[in-house]
């Protein structure tokens, strides 16, 4: 036999740590890198089950590589959001497949994304890089109408305002410079952009040598909840012929070249609007919320599985990135949203959820015993809810189910506590 291969995994937090597994399914050997010091709180504490090193970054680049260099890896694949740009410099370095350092920016900074593209013809959103709050608010008054607020880096619709008013958008602005981002480190800058009216879809992709291949697309649906304007409360899986599928995806494949993305996973979210599809910003990395899990159950493949591909055996993923998928089921997931604040006692409805008919598993994000707050974020989102049935009219009639017994009732609190 010849000798094991090896990858390297950089900042495989959380769901998406679930890809070091598929390598190792494929014959190959892992290895941990971590870009920072420290892992950021908000992934929780490190894995490291079933890696063979793990190496972390103490701000010393070039000893990195040669420490990476020493374990000769066939490539360096990012795990989260903040690994894309190191990931792609270790690349590089090393002269192993990625995307390359010309763009790395664009893969993560929000406005250069949208610039990015925007200097290759593509259709974008106008928006502007924000200097100061009286700049701001002269753009918000020229756009006029609802814009959007967020930070330039950062993830999991952290510091994501809609603002309807100029002094809103100051407002907007003053928070997410006043505080950090999800990564634990002070936001950078901020971007205004124009609010984009039409159905949103999350396109998860993974390509390789330049052959982009869908493993999975969803709908959005948003609510008004807790005083956020457009919270996602679930989501739908677009079937392979629904019809507004082929523009969002041709879109997405047009995205996917403007960013110079050749091989890996990206999980891109797109609003198809009146005039077309807009891109409302790209993650060059995989999707989170352990989507993957039930894109195996719908299609039987997920980014997690085609990513490993696209690496151990990249002649085979090619001859593949346009096979129709093996399943064809219909699929859906819920996010919760408490209405509440107290210590939890307990879900004293959640099992009626679970009694659904295309229920494919519910995990509690707040155990009893711990203090539960109004969900306003990711962070506060207390229950996520997997949907899976070859019916369509079974997934959409549990998803309503899910949006009845949601709210007040469904969380058992101690609002004194």
């Amino acid at each position: 036999m010849g000798e094991r291969r090896t990858i390297a995994l950089v900042d495989p937090y959380g769901a998406v740590n679930k890809l070091g597994g598929a390598f190792r399914a494929a014959g190959l050997d892992c290895v941990r890198v971590q870009s920072t010091p420290q892992v950021p709180p908000s992934y929780g504490p490190a894995d490291l089950s079933g890696y063979t090193a793990n190496l972390v970054h103490d701000g010393d680049f070039d000893a990195m590589v040669a420490r990476l260099a020493a374990v000769r890896p066939i490539a360096a694949v990012v795990g989260s959001e903040l690994g894309v740009e190191f990931t792609d410099r270790l690349n590089e370095a090393l002269g192993l497949p990625g995307n390359g350092t010309a763009l790395s920016e664009a893969r993560r900074d929000k406005y250069v994304q949208i610039e990015a593209l925007r200097a290759t013809g593509l259709p974008t959103t106008r928006q502007l890089r924000v200097t100061d709050p009286e700049q701001l608010a002269h753009w918000h008054q020229s756009v006029g109408g609802r814009i959007v607020v967020k930070p330039v880096r950062s993830a999991r619709n952290d510091g994501v305002s809609f603002c309807d008013t100029p002094e809103q958008s100051i407002a907007a602005y003053h928070h997410i410079m006043s505080r950090d981002s999800v990564f634990d480190v002070p936001n950078e800058g901020v971007v205004a952009q124009e609010y984009l009216r039409g159905t949103e879809y999350v396109v998860n992709t993974v390509s390789c040598r330049g052959h982009h291949r869908i493993t999975d697309m969803w709908r959005y649906q948003k609510i008004t909840v807790n005083g956020v304007r457009d919270r996602i409360n679930g989501m739908t899986s677009v079937a392979p012929d629904d019809p507004d599928r082929t523009a969002v995806a041709e879109y997405s494949y047009a995205v996917l070249d403007g960013l110079g993305i050749e091989i890996g996973p990206v999980h891109l979210e797109v609003m198809l609007t009146a005039a077309g599809p807009r891109l409302v910003e790209a993650g060059a990395r995989l999707c989170g919320a352990d989507v993957a899990r039930y894109a195996v159950l719908l299609t039987g493949e997920s980014q997690i599985d085609r990513t490993a591909q696209a690496y151990a055996d990249p002649e085979r993923f090619v001859a593949e990135h346009r096979k129709p998928y093996a399943l064809d089921n219909h699929g859906g997931m819920a996010f919760l949203a408490s209405p509440v604040e107290g210590v939890l006692r307990g879900y004293p409805r959640v099992h009626l959820i679970e009694e659904l008919e295309s229920c494919q598993g519910v995990t509690l994000r707040f155990k009893p015993g711990e203090r539960l707050v109004r969900t306003v974020d990711d962070e506060s989102e207390p229950v996520t809810v997997g949907l899976v049935h070859r019916d369509l009219s079974v997934v959409l009639h549990d998803l309503a189910t899910i949006g009845y017994l949601d709210g007040f009732g469904f969380y058992d609190v101690d609002p004194g506590q």
